[in-house]
């Protein structure tokens, strides 16, 4: 059954909680790419205690999904099922002590790197290129210009399914390329990051040259997911992207960006199943021309309009 006909029965199945719970709750509008179905149901925990007990309390057969601001995953047509977790207002402290940067896992990267800049801590200046939330980069090991969270990275709280809070530092996490190993299950709710003195003048021109240079190669303002795939080992996916011929390539109102073959673009009018498709007719040509198949590096959540996923 689709998410969006069952979200008010499930609410009534959930624990009590003191934030807050929306059944058959819109998903596309805050989504990159603007695409997708609803949450059957959205749950904003109101800080760390509450979503560890939401989690030692739900029915063992509700799925719950993380979502931050999905700056780096594609919704599907017929919704999440189950409780989609946006964490909000309650995790979105930064706060730069000595050489550190305490950050929540709602912060935006880039509105992290403004604070450790405020701060004259240097080496966190790549934050500004990683679109998403910190919650999001400890996760996938986010990273731009040469450096990753593994690089900055003290240690990263996080709360697993049973509700239990877990603290665990890069090495324990065994960070790799666009890759985390810790348990699927564990949601991250704050992170250490840590940083060296700089000269705020050197940092923030550091900043902007970073930025110039995303909006010199990147489209910027388009409904998009970012970097659509991982770079296999030795070489880049736009390249093997472009060498397939699939620069332009489109599938109904979605589009391979022109000037950054490794983002799809929704033109206006796509449906998810479409941006899928499209990613997964690069794939296909990638494979043939160059015998690589290419590993997704957007999430793909939820199910399709028919309910399949």
């Amino acid at each position: 059954m689709a998410a969006q006909r069952v979200g008010h029965h499930l609410v009534e199945r959930l624990p009590p909680v003191r934030g807050r719970y929306t059944a058959d709750a819109p998903l596309a509008p805050t989504t990159w790419f603007r695409v997708g179905g609803p949450a059957e149901v959205l749950f904003r925990p109101a800080d760390t205690q509450d979503l560890a007990m939401f989690l030692a309390n739900r029915p063992a057969d509700v799925p719950v999904t993380i979502l931050g601001v999905a700056s780096n995953t594609l919704v599907r047509d017929g919704g999440i099922p189950g409780v989609v977790i946006r964490l909000a207002r309650g995790f979105n402290q930064a706060e730069a002590d000595g050489e550190s940067l305490l950050v929540g896992a709602a912060v935006l990267c880039p509105n992290a790197a403004l604070t450790a800049a405020d701060a004259s801590l240097a080496g966190l200046e790549f934050l500004t290129g990683v679109p998403g939330t910190i919650g999001g980069a400890v996760r996938m090991n986010a990273g731009a210009f040469g450096l990753e969270i593994r690089n900055c990275l003290v240690w990263a709280e996080a709360v697993d399914g049973a509700g239990v809070l877990h603290r665990a530092t890069a090495t324990d996490m065994t960070l790799s390329y666009r890759h985390n190993a810790a348990p699927s299950d564990w949601i991250f709710v704050q992170a250490c990051l840590h940083g060296r003195p700089g000269s705020l003048v050197d940092i923030r021109e550091r900043m902007g040259a970073i930025q110039s240079e995303r909006e010199a190669s990147q489209p910027q303002r388009a409904r998009t997911g970012g970097s659509t795939f991982k770079n296999p080992p030795g070489a880049k996916a736009w390249e093997l992207i472009d060498r397939a011929g699939c620069r332009g390539l489109s599938v109904g109102g979605a589009v391979v960006s022109e000037k950054h073959c490794n983002f799809l673009i929704n033109t206006g009018d796509a449906t998810a199943a479409e941006i899928e498709a499209l990613g997964e007719e690069v794939r296909r040509r990638v494979q043939i021309e160059t015998d690589v198949l290419l590993e997704w590096e957007i999430r793909r959540l939820g199910v399709s309009a028919g309910g399949s996923p």
